[in-house]
């Protein structure tokens, strides 16, 4: 049996949907019902009523579900201690970013300092959303974040008073799309304000999506868009860009050698640009003393840090 089976059923046991299970879990329904059926062969047992809408657990179901909490719990109580014992030896610190932010910033960031802390990016990371992150700053798992946070305020109001913040840099992000046969934007967001244009967007519960939504809410003339597809990362909005499906935001950093080769133009004027602070935040009862060594450093080579707000 692997633990992974055991994550699969409390992930089951939580939504009570085999297709929202599955993308909580990043695979395929098929995969995912193979792994839950491979479970029970070995328990030897029904544990999933699959009759009843939503699914409901078997009585054994239920037994099986107060062991998975448990066993799960004392696995990843073990594997964040013994995690916890190498990287104190070794006095390196987690950081969590998003693939973007980790791509295309922090490599120049870091190679600036005139002495480097010792941060390990985890790549588990580059796919979390914004509470993610403070969630894994609560729970140990990371002790940095670096997260984009809009200038004019986060639409998703997210705060959290037992965190601080140091702002290390600057990033903007705007409207691109392929240009026309005549160099000109095919989804301009300035043109016909009655056509509607094709958007390759980020998640919806993502800060970069929900800023740019708050973003649009509030200019005058916005011409309907159309969702065709929603990421998480700026990587995969640019390839579907690049490919002619629609116009989607980037970060000017991602962008600008396709802008500069012609690849990509502007799909609009300047007011459709959301601007963002890049900012580090930490625990502040983190406790670790590589952190405590590090903190100051930081602080030292950016504006002051200051308490999270919304």
């Amino acid at each position: 049996m692997e633990i992974r089976w055991l994550e699969d059923f409390l992930a089951l046991a939580r939504t009570r949907h085999f297709s929202r299970a599955a993308e909580e879990q990043n695979v395929t329904q098929p995969t995912f019902s193979r792994r839950i059926k491979l479970l029970e062969e070995e328990m030897g047992t029904t544990l999933i009523n699959r009759q009843t809408l939503p699914l409901s657990l078997t009585p054994a179901g239920e037994t099986f579900l107060v062991m998975c909490q448990d066993v799960t719990w004392r696995v990843g109580a073990t594997r964040q201690r013994l995690a916890q014992m190498a990287e104190e030896q070794a006095g390196q610190l987690h950081l969590g970013a998003s693939q973007s932010l980790l791509s295309h910033f922090f490599p120049e960031w870091l190679e600036s300092l005139d002495s480097p802390p010792p941060l390990v990016p985890q790549l588990r990371a580059t796919s979390w959303l914004l509470a993610d992150y403070f969630q894994g700053l609560a729970s140990g798992e990371i002790d940095l974040a670096l997260c984009y946070w809009p200038v004019n305020g986060n639409p998703l109001e997210v705060a959290d008073e037992e965190t601080e913040y140091c702002v290390i840099g600057r990033e903007r992000y705007f409207p691109v799309c392929l240009p026309d046969e005549q160099g000109m934007p095919s989804f301009p967001l300035d043109g016909d304000r009655g056509r509607s244009l094709p958007l390759i967007a980020y998640h919806p519960r993502g800060i970069i999506g929900a800023s740019i939504s708050a973003h649009l809410d509030s200019q005058p003339g916005c011409p309907t868009l159309t969702v065709l597809n929603e990421s998480i990362q700026s990587s995969n909005i640019r390839e579907l860009v690049s490919l002619g499906y629609g116009l989607g935001w980037l970060p000017e950093r991602v962008a600008n050698s396709a802008l500069e080769k012609g690849e990509l133009v502007h799909a609009g004027e300047s007011r459709w640009t959301v601007e963002f602070e890049i900012r580090l935040y930490r625990h502040r009862c983190a406790g670790r003393a590589a952190l405590e060594l590090v903190w100051p450093m930081l602080m030292g080579i950016s504006s002051p840090a200051r308490q999270a707000s919304s």
